[in-house]
């Protein structure tokens, strides 16, 4: 996913792409492990791509605290 695209995502999205993107990685290495994964790339790229969702998961959660102070003052 772009990363475009992750930022248009609301906060419980992210979650959801977040744990779905953990269990794609539990799969893949389970694939490594017995020696049934084709491409092992993909456990990198889905690596990243967690980061990238935890990354913009941060960015949210540092943006609210900022807004609410803003409106407060």
């Amino acid at each position: 996913m772009d990363l475009k695209e992750l930022r248009q995502l609301t906060g419980p999205e992210l979650e959801g792409k977040a744990q779905q993107l953990t269990q794609e990685l539990f799969n893949l290495r389970f694939q490594l492990g017995t020696g049934r994964l084709e491409n092992p790339m993909q456990v990198r790229k889905t690596k990243r791509s967690i980061a990238r969702v935890k990354t913009v998961q941060r960015e949210l959660a540092l943006a609210e605290p900022a807004s609410t102070t803003v409106k407060g003052a």
